[in-house]
């Protein structure tokens, strides 16, 4: 598929006007080893969610600019919280001990993902055996996947089973994904039309609030933090990190306790200062404690409030817990690779695509719903999903492989990266992928850990 026709894909499916894609330019060629559009994809991503920025900012009274993506660049953007140097040394990959695709029994697979303490816990528990790789192993292979995993569904636990194409497509909720817009963006409610003073930032003097983990929403948010808005991000005290110097760059952290009174005010005060409230929670958590999209808007007319989930707002999972290598396994991506690339045993996407992408596209999906408030004024929902972006990948179609095409070390992005001091020591990391011709995309803040402590504006 021609990059210029997924471009238009894209604009079309955010609402952008086709004929401004003539201000982008996708250079190079792929890079990372897939039988999927993986490179093209990362990089008509991240190109429209700068296109999404330079519009924002000509509308703000700036002229109009160009974008231009290295295809190298977005593959080293796409694993930036690996391609990642903390006082001269590569940071290791965050992995659980006993995470990754095991056998079962007959001739099925599941993904385990154990790397936060409570999933481990949570799924050594339910196979009853010590915590290596071994004894789990040998557990594995006395359950059936599809079994296992509706064990696990019922506990709430990160497992998924692996499936192909076909049989994704007859689960129900494969077909419920399907159905979803790629990006979801809605007016919920009625505001006056807030226009925005010219600004040397596309997002400048513009707040986030964000409340999301692991890899998509922190991308999104430092998308937006690279094109000047002001992101807080707010943790609770009791949730682990993921990832945070990669995709901390440029935001503020802070630490509420949602379990209670207090912390539950200081959020309604942090939200009533916000142009945009980003959360990554499983759907229906925020809205149980009284910050669901119509509280929130209730609370800030104006407001932007985007959502992300694995598995989208509607069907039979759309509750459910996940991760990009849970999504990829149930969804067909690992059985398809493998067959590309002649193996016996499931093979993952090169790289955290599902994430990656969702995370520019939620970006980009703001962004197109600050312009309509200029515009339009009102208060606007902006929903992705794991699941989704996964099937607009698999959508783009798939190239024949070299089997022994290798995967880029780390090493080899070294060129593109850039040095900064930081909470966690001197960082060299990813430069933003996207480059405008007139408000060069970066960072102002250096990423520090969360603290404890008043928070505020």
């Amino acid at each position: 598929m021609p990059g210029r026709v997924m471009l238009q894909g894209l604009a079309e499916a955010l609402g952008l006007p086709v004929a401004a894609l003539s201000q982008v330019e996708i250079l190079g060629a792929p890079v990372l080893p897939s039988s999927f559009r993986v490179n093209k994809a990362a990089s008509a991503a991240i190109a429209v969610s700068g296109l999404a920025a330079a519009l924002l900012w000509e509308a703000r009274g700036g002229g109009s600019q160009g974008v231009v993506v290295d295809q190298r660049h977005a593959a080293a953007a796409f694993q930036s919280e690996q391609v990642l140097r903390l006082d001269g040394a590569w940071v290791a990959r965050e992995q659980g001990d006993i995470a990754g695709l095991y056998p079962t029994g007959g001739a099925g697979w599941v993904r385990l993902h154990t790397n936060f303490d409570h999933h481990r816990a949570a799924i050594l528990d339910l196979l009853g055996c010590a915590g290596d790789r071994a004894s789990v192993a040998a557990v594995l292979r006395g359950w059936d996947a599809f079994a296992l995993e509706a064990e696990a569904i019922s506990r709430g636990l990160t497992i998924s089973a692996l499936r192909d194409f076909a049989a994704w497509d007859a689960h129900p909720h494969g077909q419920a994904v399907a159905s979803l817009p790629l990006v979801e963006i809605t007016r919920i409610g009625d505001a006056p039309a807030e226009g925005l003073a010219f600004d040397e930032a596309p997002l400048g003097g513009l707040r986030v609030l964000d409340l999301t983990r692991v890899i998509a929403g922190p991308v999104a948010t430092r998308t937006l933090a690279a094109h000047g808005a002001e992101v807080l991000t707010i943790t609770g005290p009791d949730l682990p990190g993921f990832g945070i110097a990669d995709l901390g760059r440029g935001k503020r952290q802070g630490v509420v306790d949602l379990r209670n009174a207090a912390g539950r005010a200081a959020l309604a005060g942090l939200l009533a200062g916000a142009d945009v409230f980003v959360q990554g929670y499983r759907p229906g958590s925020l809205a149980a404690r009284g910050f669901g999209p119509a509280e929130a808007v209730a609370l800030r007319p104006g407001l932007v409030v985007a959502e992300l989930s694995a598995y989208g707002a509607a069907g039979p999972w759309s509750a459910r817990r996940g991760f990009d290598s849970l999504v990829q396994t149930a969804s067909g991506f690992n059985a398809a690779e493998a067959a590309a690339f002649g193996q016996a045993s499931p093979r993952p996407l090169p790289v955290q695509a599902l994430d990656h992408a969702t995370g520019y596209l939620l970006a980009a999906g703001i962004m197109t719903a600050l312009l309509r408030r200029m515009r339009e004024g009102g208060s606007w929902h902006v929903r992705v999903s794991l699941a989704r972006t996964g099937a607009w990948l698999r959508g783009l179609g798939q190239v024949a492989v070299d089997p022994a095409w290798p995967v880029p070390s780390v090493e080899s992005f070294a060129d593109l990266l850039e040095r900064s001091a930081s909470g966690f020591g001197v960082m060299q990391a990813v430069r933003h992928p996207a480059r405008l011709e007139r408000t060069p995309a970066g960072f102002t803040r250096p990423s520090v850990p969360p603290r404890a402590g008043a928070v505020g504006w």
